[in-house]
């Protein structure tokens, strides 16, 4: 992409309504634009990592074997009765009435629907385990939206819901989404902390959530240092194996690590003095248990083995889509903007040309911009009529994990810079080097968008 030819409204000054970092700095960039308190518009640059990351989480959901759907975002009232939660969810569900008098209501969650789903189709506990799941706009009324993506009302959301004959399998099904999840922010850059949670609305005895550690972040963290050495790396996972799956969840839950709501001072205290710490954190998913809460109130059973009806055990396991992009700039930023891995960024490089209208440069970038594309990765070129240190400063505020600068002094020697935005060091080279380095680079990151 040409910036010449994009549509990247970034700010000069910082924006006085924005009290966190990713708010301030997704405004600026030129990556969202309020609509109305806690609904934003998704502009280019933050619509493409809102893409990137949504394409990780489909990835990750397909190898763990579950199965893409899409629900509608207004439902029946009628199906939330079934289950009880319609009068008890609270003011945060957003009540509507049709043109026909109907109690609708918009999605903040889908256990109700997708337990109708399965009921209305399966009827025999040979087509377990079945796992479903969709990444949907949904809606929350929140009394006090506020620091941007991270607590807004409209949030984009990754929703699963597995359905089993057993508790057993559902508590496999359960470690296979706590593994999936680890699997799915190591992809992102993040290190994200699995810890015991409280159900809330949503009911049951089992669940965890994955916090992101932010000097932002809503909730306390009382953690065992050493959980955060933990990284899930190139282990080949096999997800249908019971042992392997639940390996992985002891070995990354055993640890202490919990949120201010669940916090046990004693527990605590067991672990040695010096890897005891108190954080902030941002949560960025959630895994629950629940065993037949929802089966049993709307009748979705089985035939079991015996030929006698059995209601199913069932989990959801949701991942905050829109939430993340707020969390990966509150956890890699500096004072000049966002930092993206390399997993997520919206392009893999920026070509800054520091003379446009020369000749030699002209011909250098465009060079670099087609050995680029044709190497599958995408490069975002600079090529408008401006200072260099403005273009500097916006390719720092985006936040583009390398760059690549140009100019005639440096094509005399027969060098570019390619500078790397998470640690500021350059190193000359050329032109073909630099474009041979980021191949390698997103190779290893088994990244390509071509």
């Amino acid at each position: 992409m040409r910036l010449s030819r994009y549509f990247l409204p970034v700010l000069k000054e910082s924006p006085r309504d924005a009290q966190i970092v990713s708010h301030r700095y997704m405004l600026q960039a030129g990556m969202i634009k309020q609509a109305s308190a806690g609904i934003y518009s998704w502009l280019p640059l933050g619509f493409k990592v809102l893409r990137r990351i949504e394409d990780i989480v489909h990835e990750e959901q397909a190898k763990a074997g579950h199965i893409a759907i899409q629900m509608p975002t207004i439902q029946s009232a009628d199906l939330w009765r079934e289950s009880g939660r319609y009068d008890a969810y609270g003011d945060e569900l957003l009540r509507i009435t049709d043109r026909h008098d109907h109690e609708m209501l918009f999605t903040p969650t889908a256990e109700e629907l997708v337990t109708d789903i399965f009921r209305s189709h399966v009827s025999s506990y040979k087509s377990l385990p079945l796992t479903l799941y969709q990444i949907q706009w949904k809606f929350r009324d929140e009394r006090r939206p506020r620091f941007g993506v991270m607590r807004g009302r409209e949030f984009y959301m990754k929703d699963g819901y597995n359905f089993d004959l057993t508790k057993e399998d559902a508590l496999h099904a359960y470690n296979r989404h706590l593994v999936s999840y680890l699997r799915t922010y190591e992809r992102m850059g993040l290190q994200a902390i699995p810890m015991r949670a409280d159900s809330g609305p949503i009911g049951g005895d089992d669940t965890h959530e994955f916090l992101v550690l932010a000097e932002t972040g809503e909730s306390e963290v009382f953690y065992d240092s050493a959980v955060t050495d933990l990284t899930f790396g190139d282990r080949d996972i096999d997800y249908d194996n019971v042992d392997q799956c639940a390996a992985v969840m002891e070995e990354f839950t055993t640890k202490y690590a919990r949120t201010d709501e669940t916090h046990d001072e004693a527990l605590f205290n067991e672990v040695p003095e010096e890897r005891r710490k108190v954080a902030r954190g941002i949560e960025v998913g959630q895994i629950f248990y629940f065993g037949t809460k929802y089966s049993e109130a709307m009748g979705a059973t089985v035939q079991g083995p015996d030929g006698k009806p059995v209601p199913v055990h069932m989990g959801s396991h949701g991942i905050g889509v829109s939430r993340l992009l707020g969390a990966i700039i509150e956890a890699s930023h500096d004072d000049n903007g966002i930092i993206w891995p390399e997993g997520v960024t919206p392009y893999h490089a920026g070509i800054v040309n520091l003379k446009q209208g020369d000749a030699e440069a002209d011909a250098a970038c465009e060079a670099l911009y087609a050995q680029l594309t044709n190497a599958g990765l995408e490069p975002l070129y600079d090529d408008r009529d401006e200072r260099a240190g403005g273009k500097f400063a916006t390719m720092d505020m985006i936040g583009l994990p390398w760059r690549i600068t140009v100019g005639p002094r440096g094509l005399k020697n027969g060098v570019v810079e390619l500078t790397s935005r998470k640690t500021g060091e350059s190193e000359e080279m050329a032109p073909e080097a630099a474009v041979a380095r980021l191949v390698e680079i997103y190779k290893a990151h088994d990244i390509g968008h071509g």
